[in-house]
């Protein structure tokens, strides 16, 4: 730890004052009673916009978008870009449909989207293959967030697993009390931090490196050494098309995660879901500058930390550059903004995913008659275990980049969108049919993870999500995300699904919820006057 020990005791006392805040939080509006899922999971619904802004900007802007994507950036250049439009693309494309969910869901007390789509197509089935699907693309994303931390801890002489298992336990102490309270007290600290952080490098690295063109320069130089087609400063015919795809794929499936509808359906009325979709954008701005620090890690001639492995560890790159470039004490505080930035959205995800466990696995087929405080309860002790999962996606999958744990949870989730999304605006899909999309476009969506390697670090599996249209037997180099042809796949099949079910007058199940309540606003007496306590 030599030379890093200014940076270590600020970075641990900012780590110990928002982990302090994480059990706080448990008297921060504080109701009679925290043990239900309503109030351990959703903060009792009612967060106002500027806590809903800090809390979904703090869940959907997390220590992937400060470890992995200028980590892409750095070693591929222009394709690491794509989370910039698709973080502007998603906004719209989801302003209408948080706004019906919220209502739905505040009229009918559910607390998951397999809570919605068990009542809309009446089918246990087919929301247990929701909340199941939910859990497992959830744990990589965790998983990601730890990797932020360890690679923060790394930078600074701290190797091995131990800064897993710190994170692991703060985690799990502060959400098992204080619920979805904690990550939304903590997002304020985290998100000044960032901001703070990302301003002054946007503008002190640049000036010490000699300017933006500079940056560029070096960049283009770098790039052009290389003999792989599809890295450079700007999109070449290699990537276009997976670059497009990613976008688009990655916005569709952003709000589809349990974690990003927790945070909305904790928002108190709709009006506040309207400001946060029209406000959050500002956050897109922040990381197109924080992609840059990829850039700005080839002009300073930063090198990641070497693994114990013998390998370097891209993910350090950007933390190795907050090294290289400030003052130690202000290195401290880039690297505890990256550790916060980690720690919000990874209590919120546990949340989510323990929610999804509790109720529409638990209450569904082990205790139908499970009281608010048996939910709480075995939510708090799930919400551990999906710590674990997490922990264990690190040990097991072991990725080059931390991105690809990101990218292989959104091929996972996007296969919910016809469920979920579309079940938002019709009821056409029969139950079967989207039972038999989902399978198939899960099936088609491993079997091409499974196919895209990695020379980077010589696997020959699960590699990326890039997947080569010459496997289908085109001459050509062009790769497409993978989840983007696996949905295409699902719906297709849900279509298809649907028109034979009706065909053979199969049964369908039953919708116990109603069109017109689907834009039931806080003005409509059956949002003021609705009963929490049903979930069905």
């Amino acid at each position: 730890m030599n030379g890093h020990t200014t940076e270590l005791v600020v970075f641990a006392l900012l780590f110990l004052v928002v982990s302090a805040m994480g059990f706080v939080a448990a008297r921060w509006r504080r109701p009679k009673d925290i043990e239900s899922l309503h109030e351990w999971g959703l903060g009792g619904r009612n967060f106002g916009s500027w806590i809903t802004w800090f809390l979904v900007g703090g869940d959907l802007y997390t220590a992937y978008t400060f470890v992995a994507v200028p980590a892409l950036v750095f070693s591929s250049g222009a394709i690491g870009f794509y989370a910039l439009p698709y973080t502007v693309v998603v906004y719209p494309l989801v302003f209408l449909v948080l706004a019906r969910m919220w209502s739905i869901s505040h009229v009918h007390g559910f607390v998951t989207p397999a809570d919605f789509v068990r009542a809309r197509f009446g089918s246990p089935a087919l929301a247990l293959a929701i909340a199941v699907t939910g859990l497992v693309a959830t744990m990589p994303y965790i998983a990601l967030q730890l990797v932020g931390i360890e690679a923060v801890l790394k930078t600074m002489g701290i190797t091995g697993h131990l800064p897993i298992i710190i994170a692991f336990a703060i985690l799990a102490a502060y959400t098992y009390q204080s619920g979805l309270r904690a990550p939304a007290l903590i997002a304020f600290v985290k998100d000044t931090l960032i901001y703070i952080v990302i301003l002054a490098a946007v503008i002190y690295i640049p000036a010490k490196l000699g300017g933006w063109g500079s940056v560029f320069d070096a960049a283009a130089a770098k790039f052009a050494k290389t003999p792989a087609p599809a890295d450079g400063i700007t999109l070449t015919s290699a990537n276009q098309f997976q670059y497009i795809t990613l976008a688009l794929g990655s916005a569709l499936a952003l709000f589809l995660y349990p974690h990003s509808l927790t945070g909305v359906l904790a928002s108190k009325n709709r009006g506040v879901i309207k400001r946060n979709m029209a406000a959050l954008p500002a956050y897109s701005f922040l990381l197109g500058l924080i992609a840059l620090l990829g850039f700005m890690a080839i002009a300073a001639g930063t090198k990641p930390v070497m693994g114990a492995n013998g390998k370097a560890d891209p993910n350090t790159i950007v933390p190795a550059l907050f090294d290289q470039m400030f003052p130690d004490w202000f290195a401290g505080v880039a690297y505890a903004a990256v550790g916060i930035g980690a720690l919000v959205p990874a209590a919120i995800m546990s949340i989510a995913a323990a929610n999804l466990f509790t109720r529409n696995i638990y209450r569904e087929y082990l205790n139908k008659d499970a009281s608010d405080a048996q939910e709480a309860k075995v939510s708090k002790l799930v919400s551990l275990v999906v710590k674990v999962g997490a922990v264990l996606c690190i040990l097991l999958l072991d990725p080059q980049f931390s991105i690809d744990l990101q990218l292989i949870g959104g091929v996972i989730i996007l296969q919910t969108l016809p469920s979920v999304a579309l079940g938002l605006y019709t009821r056409w899909f029969h139950k079967g049919g989207l039972i038999a999309g989902w399978a198939l476009g899960l099936l088609s969506g491993m079997w091409m993870l499974y196919l895209i390697p990695n020379p980077a670090n010589g696997k020959a599996h699960f590699g990326g999500s890039a997947f080569a249209l010459s496997n289908f037997g085109f001459d050509t180099k062009a790769t497409l995300y993978a989840g983007f042809l696996a949905l295409i796949v699902n719906l297709v099949v849900a279509v298809l699904g649907t028109l034979l079910f009706r065909a053979l007058k199969v049964a369908d199940g039953e919708d116990s919820t109603k069109q017109d309540e689907y834009f039931a606003d806080e003005g409509d007496p059956r949002v003021k006057e609705m009963d929490l306590t049903g979930s069905h």
